[in-house]
């Protein structure tokens, strides 16, 4: 019976990799490669000869049986084309799978763009929450937001360059102003980390360049008693609540308890809405 090894590559600079790693990679029988060119620059990089098969999001049901049977004959490792397999990237299916079927499922643990931004952006990192790659619509992004949008402890997540200043406004929208880093290329030759407010974040990135794979790390709800809510975020939360079927003013009064704000001045946000329409 063969070992799953969950292993960590680099996330940028290929020496940010351990010696257990490259190890275990020799001594597999197969990789299973998110990227398979990604993987073959590592591998070469120290002279790896391990052979490799494509395992990335659109073949994980196809290919996750069929990486169990080769479990069955011995060691498979899994990587991503980045940090840890599983978070934000393929191999939940096998990682759930081999240990359905029993066989033992170990991780080599090693690079993480979460853990690497949270440690440079300047914000507490003792309680954190993950997010992943927010959604590419806006309606679905900005539900996700409203749902941590009162929890205290520092936010992370992923952002594509062509999305980070629609993510940036939502962010701020929906959370307020608050303090933020945003890191990109993060252990690369262009690694940058930026920290400001939200909005400021947006004016910079509006004015120059967006290129590279963001992280951003949020500050959390301040604790203690809450700031009144942000109109765009009052305007957002109504929506949410009108498109669920409540009634105009139920959904006022609902939106006004969480908001801070007066039952009327949500209702007359209705009214604006209902005119604009």
């Amino acid at each position: 019976m063969g070992t799953l090894y969950v292993v960590a590559t680099p996330i940028g600079n290929l020496e940010d990799i351990t010696l257990r790693a490259l190890r275990v990679l020799r001594e597999v029988r197969l990789i299973a490669a998110e990227d398979t060119r990604t993987a073959r620059k590592l591998l070469a990089r120290y002279e790896i000869a391990t052979p490799t098969t494509s395992y990335f999001e659109h073949n994980e049901a196809v290919k996750a049986p069929k990486l169990l049977r080769e479990l069955a004959q011995g060691d498979v490792a899994l990587i991503s084309e980045a940090g840890m397999p599983g978070l934000s990237d393929p191999g939940y299916d096998l990682i759930r799978g081999a240990i359905e079927a029993g066989y033992p499922v170990v991780a080599i643990p090693g690079a993480s763009a979460i853990t690497t931004a949270l440690a440079v952006s300047g914000l507490p990192a003792g309680q954190f929450l993950f997010l992943g790659f927010l959604p590419r619509r806006q309606k679905e992004r900005r539900e996700l937001l409203q749902s941590v949008a009162e929890v205290p402890w520092t936010l992370v997540f992923f952002e594509a360059p062509h999305r980070i200043l629609d993510s940036l406004a939502d962010a701020e929208a929906i959370l307020g102003d608050r303090q933020a880093a945003a890191a990109r290329e993060l252990t690369k030759l262009h690694e940058e980390t930026m920290r400001a407010t939200l909005s400021e974040l947006r004016a910079r990135l509006a004015g120059g360049d967006t290129r590279g794979e963001f992280t951003l790390v949020v500050a959390g709800a301040a604790r203690g008693a809450p700031e009144p809510w942000p109109r765009e975020r009052v305007l957002a939360a109504l929506r949410l609540a009108l498109e669920r079927g409540v009634a105009a003013k139920e959904a006022a009064r609902e939106v006004a308890g969480a908001a801070g704000w007066k039952t009327r001045e949500v209702y007359d946000l209705y009214s604006e809405l209902k005119r604009n329409a």
